[in-house]
């Protein structure tokens, strides 16, 4: 997620570390690569130039805390100062004992409709009854699109092929769910485009048939700074009571939009971090900085377990820490990772282990050799399974003709087997064991 961004701030923080002392001179260049990275990311300059400003100032100035280094206390400055310019974290708590109506708008190609389906898929999960209204009339298959994406997530939708009138189908609609006693309705409307004019008029209709209780204003995280001008034109014509940024895995100027729609006042509520149905995050500021600044965001990491149900037996986790890993509980972790996304969402989100800025190809290949590891690990015995130095190039051979693979993915398995045993023994910080004790204990 916004790799230049991360590695900007990341570059400039290991520098800054690296010094032999901090003075005046380190402080401004220190500052002046926090500049460069947040003008490359597209974040206005204007907005740069203040919190810029603000840090240098604080660094300057502030006296770190007694037994805080200043090299830290400069970091925690920037962390402070850039979760600052995004915005206050948006709180997303609706009523159950009612219908709570939620209309999403947007420019076309922003990716709403999609967007509409995480939501759906974020609610559903929160135990809320979600109805979904077609009500984007403008696009050709936009229906067809929500309908197919709302199908996998077991979520109905209201909608009309044959009806033109967007104004008639969110009534209907609503009229339908309220009947259904869903306590959330999510209405879809068509995305401005070169007809913007006719397309915000029906919009405004749709909003005062249905009286939403929330209007999500969605952003295509792509498009940098420009995003300020797409904000406020909403807000004008509907009062936006919330943003969420869209493509934000790798997008260049995510760092650009997030910046420019907290600008508006707007609370960003969620940012879609992927193409999945589950790719879509409760946005927050101190979390998504801790991330790009390297110090990980161990309670999403946590929440996304919980939200998983993972499972793991108490024994299992102290033998995990104590260095005692045994190829069963290896291959429970494998289960648990694939279930919670991406190696590298995890990786970042892990405190210490996001630093080590692990090549987006050596975890996508880890990720390739797992789907793999599992029939390997089924074809050794219970001994093997709990000691696995006992396998030898007789074992190796023969586990390999069991699971249909080469005798070197056999012995690849057991390098990253070591590997994992060798973090799980070397880790002593307090996060890390909590967040294996909280996986364990679900």
């Amino acid at each position: 997620m916004l790799d230049s961004l991360k590695e900007g701030f990341q570059g400039a923080i290991k520098k800054l570390l690296g010094s032999s002392s901090v003075d005046e001179r380190q402080i401004k260049e220190f500052v002046k690569d926090i500049q460069r990275t947040l003008l490359g990311a597209d974040v206005k300059a204007q907005i740069v130039l203040e919190v810029s400003q603000r840090i240098e100032k604080r660094a300057l100035e502030e006296k770190p805390p007694p037994g805080l280094p200043r090299k830290d206390h400069i970091v925690k400055i920037l962390y402070e100062e850039f979760a600052r310019i995004l915005g206050e974290e948006g709180k997303f708590d609706l009523p159950t004992n009612r219908t709570n109506v939620i209309l999403m708008v947007g420019i076309q190609g922003s990716g709403k409709t999609t967007t509409i389906g995480k939501l759906a898929r974020v609610l559903s999960k929160r135990n809320y009854r979600v109805g979904v209204i077609a009500a984007d009339t403008f696009r050709p298959g936009a229906v067809t699109q929500l309908r197919t994406i709302c199908e996998t997530i077991q979520v109905p939708v209201f909608g009309d092929e044959r009806e033109k009138d967007a104004t008639k189908i969110a009534k209907k609609g609503l009229d339908h769910f309220k009947n259904q006693n869903a306590n959330v309705v999510i209405v879809d409307t068509a995305g401005r485009h070169k007809e913007e004019t006719g397309l915000i008029d029906e919009m405004r209709q749709i909003s005062k048939i249905v009286s939403p209780d929330l209007v999500f204003l969605v952003i295509d995280g792509t498009i940098g700074q420009a995003a300020y001008g797409q904000s406020a034109a909403f807000h004008k014509s509907v009062s936006v009571g919330g943003i969420i940024v869209t493509k934000l895995d790798g997008a260049a100027k995510g760092g650009g939009a997030l910046a420019a729609t907290a600008a508006t006042g707007a609370r960003i509520f969620f940012i879609g971090t992927g193409e999945r149905v589950d790719d879509l995050e409760q946005f927050s500021p101190t979390r998504f900085v801790g991330r790009l600044l390297g110090m990980g965001d161990l309670q999403s990491l946590l929440d996304r377990a919980k939200e998983l149900e993972l499972v793991a037996d108490e024994q299992q986790v102290k033998r995990m820490m104590s260095g005692k890993l045994t190829m069963s509980d290896f291959l429970v972790q494998i289960e648990s990772v694939k279930k919670m996304g991406s190696l590298r969402k995890i990786v970042e989100s892990l405190p210490g282990f996001s630093q080590m800025n692990v090549p987006s190809q050596n975890l996508e290949e880890i990720e390739g050799k797992m789907k793999y590891w599992r029939a390997m690990i089924q074809a050794m015995t219970l001994e093997e399974k709990n000691e696995p130095d006992l396998l030898n190039s007789q074992r190796i051979r023969r586990i390999a003709r069991g699971s249909g693979v080469l005798e070197k993915d056999v012995k690849d398995l057991l390098t990253r087997y070591r590997q994992a045993k060798s973090v799980m023994k070397a880790s002593k910080g307090r996060q890390f064991r909590a967040l294996m004790r909280q996986m364990g204990n679900q």
